[in-house]
Formats: structure tokens, sequence, C-alpha cells
């Protein structure tokens, strides 16, 4: 293991058929987000999957132990969290909780990923984009934190016209935001021809507004949405 595993960094359970990730605490470290959104999608037998924005690479290895796609891959413009995610791949490869080749991550920016991934070449699109709009609060552009949390690599019509353009027709686009932004969501999915089916919205407790939404669009889906009960943590 220590083939894999840098200073600073360490090696976490996932709970979920023996995987583990390599995380480093002073720079990210995933969150409940990126589980339920990873729980939320769905993954038919024999699918390609892309995690746009993908950092420590947690949403592929998790949706690959639902074991129906056929690939998942995962992109970030950051270099360093693309080395540390092709290092927990390569672990749990190792280990023998992955089938070498079943999940592979790239570097690339998702505003121009053509010369990377082909058109209309995935079957399901997930993201846990940056919910903050640039300019808003104060940031270190190079803080590793920032670019996950603040629009500073991306914007969120970046991150929609990226998944629509990957996307086959009939392919499915998963993304978790903030509820205040929901009307946003909703109205560049539409713009880029993706059709909100399915929405979820997450609660620290049962008297709290809610404080994420899971939304699910389909790459030319009709005009029907499918409101889910509610998730409550607490």
């Amino acid at each position: 293991m220590d083939n894999f595993v840098k200073e600073n960094e360490r090696v976490d359970d996932l709970q979920l058929n023996g995987l583990v990730i390599i995380q480093n605490p002073g720079k990210f470290l995933f969150g409940i987000d990126a589980v339920m959104l990873s729980d939320f999608a769905t993954v038919a037998k024999g699918e390609r999957a892309l995690d746009l924005g993908t950092g420590t690479g947690v949403i592929p290895i998790l949706l690959s132990a639902k074991g129906r796609g056929s690939y998942y891959a995962g992109v970030d413009i950051q270099e360093e969290m693309v080395d540390m995610a092709r290092r927990s791949v390569a672990l749990n490869v190792s280990c023998g909780a992955l089938v070498k080749g079943t999940v592979e991550i790239e570097v690339g920016d998702l505003r121009d990923l053509s010369g990377t991934y082909k058109p209309s070449s995935f079957d399901l699109i997930t993201c846990n984009p940056p919910y903050i709009k640039a300019g808003e609060g104060l940031v270190n552009e190079t803080d590793a934190r920032a670019v996950s949390r603040h629009e500073i690599a991306c914007t969120l019509a970046d991150v929609v016209c990226a998944a629509a353009r990957l996307l086959r027709p009939g392919g499915r686009f998963a993304m978790v935001h903030k509820p205040h932004r929901l009307a946003e969501c909703f109205e560049l999915m539409r713009l880029y021809g993706l059709e909100p089916k399915r929405l979820r919205f997450v609660h620290a407790t049962v008297h709290k507004e809610p404080s994420l939404c899971l939304i699910e669009a389909t790459r030319g889906g009709g005009a029907f949405l499918k409101v889910m009960p509610p998730i409550i943590i607490g």
C-alpha cells in the first residue's frame, strides 16, 4: 500500500465491496453529496458513465460497485487530484476490488473535452459541481478546495453544456446542487436540450429546509418531472 500513498495522504474505506480511496485532508475530502449522487444515479447493464470534475474519483469508483456498467470515467482539470484518483483506482485493482480498465481518470478541462472524449459517447454523466458562483466570497484560486467549491475553473452553464454534448440521445445527466440554484439548473438544462426527469431533496433533519437537491435529466426527453420522497439525514 505504501507504493500508492504519498506524504500527508490517507486511505479511507468506502464501506462497499472492499473499495478504498486515497485522500489528503489538507487538500480536499469528498462529502456526503458525492455519496448521495452516486446512489441517486442509475447505471444500466453495459452502459458507459463519465463523472465531470471528478476530484478524488470517488463517484466513478462508487458507481463501479453497482456492477452493471461496462466503463466508468472521470475527468478533472487539477493534475494533482487526477494523480491521486488514478492511484486510488490502481490500489483498488491491486486489492481485487476493481477490474483493470473498468475505471479510468483523465486530466481535462470540461469546457473543451473534444480531444479526450467523442460527442454522444456516454449513457450517463454525473457531476458534483462547484456550488458557489464566481465572484461570491473570498477564495484562493490555487486551493484545491476552492476550485471544488467555487466556479473558478467552470460555471454551471459549462457543466450542463459539456454533459449535453457528451451524452447520447436518451442519455441521463445526474447532478447534485443547492436548492437556491434549482431554477437556474432547470433553465440551463432545457437550454441545452436536457429535460429534468427526477428531483429529490436532501434535508439535514425533518424540520429543516433542504440543503441539497439531486437532479436527473434526459437528453431529448419529454416534459415530465417526478419529485421523489425526500432524504432525511438526521
